[in-house]
């Protein structure tokens, strides 16, 4: 029997257990968001676990906000920095 099988089964306790417990990661260019935002980011990305499955998954809920280093990340092919990020979030 797969592990897959198991877990459909009820025979894979840890399978189960994770399947449970929501795990968020949030990736952000380093430098644009200061520590109160990555806070808000996390308590805010928390209460909408909790809106959509209940109170009790608050203490369920991981959230995790990683800083990624400015321009170690691109999008359609271009290197992205904070300042850039900044600039478009400006408008």
């Amino acid at each position: 029997m797969s592990r897959a099988d198991r877990a459909e089964d009820g025979g894979d306790r840890a399978q189960t257990k994770e399947a449970s417990m929501p795990f968020i990661h949030v990736r952000v260019v380093a430098g644009v968001f200061t520590a109160q935002q990555k806070r808000e980011i996390v308590e805010r990305l928390t209460e909408a676990m909790v809106g959509i499955q209940g109170e009790g998954m608050r203490q369920l809920t991981w959230c995790v906000v990683e800083e990624v280093p400015s321009g170690a990340w691109g999008i359609g092919g271009q290197a992205i920095t904070a300042d850039d990020v900044r600039a478009i979030a400006s408008g």
